[in-house]
C-alpha cells in the first residue's frame, strides 16, 4: 500500500458509512424533537426552554442539524 492510499482504502471498504452515520443523526434529531413536543411546560422550564422554542425546533427540516460540524 502506498503512503497516500489509506483514506481511499477505508472509503472502499465502507462506502456507505457516512450515509448511515448521517441517517442515524437525522433519526436522533427527529426523536429528540418529538420528545420535546411531548414534554410539559414545567419540564421544559426545568431545562431552560419554553413552548415557543419547541415549536420553532419542531418545524425545522430534518436535515437542519443545529450542531452540524
Amino acid at each position: 500500500m502506498m503512503k497516500g492510499q489509506k483514506g481511499f482504502v477505508l472509503m472502499v471498504k465502507r462506502p456507505f458509512f457516512g450515509l448511515f452515520q448521517r441517517l442515524s443523526r437525522w433519526h436522533a434529531l427527529y426523536c429528540e424533537r418529538q420528545l420535546l413536543t411531548s414534554m410539559s411546560d414545567d419540564a421544559l422550564k426545568d431545562i431552560g426552554l419554553n413552548r415557543a422554542d419547541v415549536e420553532r425546533e419542531s418545524h425545522r427540516r430534518f436535515w437542519e442539524d443545529p450542531l452540524r460540524k
